[in-house]
């Protein structure tokens, strides 16, 4: 776009001169870490900020800068940064001997209990783990060991960690789509035993199981997309991809890393009465650490421990840090807040997302910039507190996640860069555009928030449009 060269400079001069102390600090890292750091997303340009301090919406910097933050711990701080009630137990704990121990403890099973109690599938079994990616992929081998089948399905656009079973179809790439290589490093065989199908496409699905659904162990989908673009799966897809797999003998499998505990003190499935054979969950079920969960079907879960899969036991065997005592009680603390104030956490937390998305257009909408969020739901999910923000082009329709990150029909650039660094200036911290609201979000983080994004507008008005 014209303009976007200067409007880049200016933003990032701006950044400059509030941000000296993060710059000396990114020196630092840079000199011994692989770009500074260890999680890309973290790593912007011309280098992030560097935290000292978080509670409730707000994050501070090296330099005292505060900013209100959408990105929450990758969208797993609902209650926002350090919530009182889990750090006044936790450190309460500390003096009894919270460090890890290697050893078995109750907390685990109370919350698998919690978790099973909220989905309705109490006969269902669960394991835990430390991250989503470590459960996606170990739900994936579960799925291959149960069927004795070799091909992953997956949609294109969705996210569901680094695990190598499931790094294609991320990133989209000119010419190529969600079907270009995503990673070095991965073996061409599991590439091509990874198959790619369009989101909320029913004659898609349809056609790639019809031709290899024989052959498909697996179908993974975020019924509720997180980088995809925070789109939600229709009733018809969802009930259509239970329909075909459970034809076929596939194992479905839902993501709701993102989406689980987000909208309800359940997962959406729940809100969608489509059950799917596994699930995996993490980010919200933590309460701020390290927690990640496989849950699912009985004799599917039990590869883990009989070997009754065509293939032998699955070596589902966790970590080091897997079900950490203090971990679970963390996570326990927070189910139990969201289970019982799901009557007005939730409402409020819809009510805010329906303000800054309703806000956010409107701004840009005032400087004749057009731009659209996504993030509402779809009328099954009951409010949302999501949002993404986006700039077609020409008048895009931006419906699906090719539509989201194709240059040609969404400026993302401006998106993912440019307003990331307008907002910065403003003191909001944003992520792929937008984020997720907190319940320590007040009214006034909204409305200074709608501000920050309408001088990004203003400035995209004078340099781009």
């Amino acid at each position: 776009m014209k303009g976007m060269d200067a409007l880049r400079d200016r933003l990032v001069r701006e950044y400059r001169k509030k941000t000296k102390k993060s710059h000396r600090v990114f020196g630092r890292a840079a000199k011994v870490m692989i770009a500074g750091g260890s999680h890309t997303i973290r790593l912007w340009r011309p280098y992030p900020f560097f935290a000292t301090w978080a509670e409730g919406p707000v994050v501070r910097d090296a330099d005292g800068n505060g900013y209100i933050d959408y990105w929450q711990g990758h969208y797993a701080n609902v209650l926002g940064h350090n919530p009182r009630l889990i750090r006044r137990q936790i450190a309460a704990s500390l003096e009894r001997g919270a460090l890890h121990t290697g050893f078995e403890a109750v907390h685990q099973i109370d919350l698998a209990e919690v978790i099973l109690r909220q989905l309705g599938t109490k006969e269902d079994r669960v394991r835990f783990t430390t991250s989503g990616t470590l459960a996606t992929m170990y739900s994936v081998m579960l799925a291959e060991g149960f069927t004795g089948r070799d091909l992953v399905l997956k949609v294109g656009g969705g996210w569901h960690g680094a695990s190598p079973y499931l790094l294609k179809g991320v990133k989209f790439q000119p010419g190529a789509g969600f079907e270009g290589d995503e990673s070095a490093g991965v073996l061409e065989d599991i590439l091509r035993r990874t198959l790619v199908t369009r989101f909320n496409d029913g004659a898609d699905l349809e056609r790639i199981i019809r031709e290899k659904g024989d052959h498909i162990a697996c179908f993974i989908l975020e019924p509720f997309l997180g980088v995809g673009g925070f789109l939600a799966a229709s009733r018809e897809y969802l009930d259509l991809a239970r329909k075909l797999t459970h034809e076929r003998g596939i194992v479905l499998i839902f993501d709701e890393v993102v989406s689980g505990f987000r909208f309800i003190p359940s997962g959406v499935q729940t809100l969608y009465g489509v059950r799917p054979d596994l699930s995996v969950f993490g980010k919200i079920i933590g309460g701020g650490h390290a927690v990640a969960a496989v849950v699912g079907r009985r004799d599917i879960m039990g590869g883990c421990e009989s070997g009754k899969g065509l293939r032998g036991r699955v070596r589902f065997d966790g970590g080091t840090f897997s079900a950490h005592s203090e971990y679970m009680k963390a996570g326990l603390i927070m189910l139990k807040h969201l289970i019982r104030h799901a009557g007005t956490l939730y409402p409020r937390l819809a009510r805010s997302g329906e303000k800054l998305r309703a806000g956010v257009e409107r701004v840009f909408a005032a400087e004749g910039v057009p731009a659209v969020c996504t993030g509402a739901g779809n009328g099954i999910i009951p409010g949302s507190s999501m949002i993404m923000a986006h700039f077609p082009v020409d008048g895009a329709r931006l419906e699906r996640p090719e539509d989201l990150h194709d240059e040609s029909r969404c400026h993302v650039q401006l998106r993912e860069e440019i307003l990331k660094l307008a907002l910065l200036v403003q003191g909001v911290n944003v992520v792929h555009g937008g984020g997720a609201i907190s319940s320590a979000h007040g009214a006034g983080d909204l409305d200074r928030t709608i501000e920050a994004y309408g001088e990004a507008a203003r400035l995209f008005k004078e340099f781009l449009y």
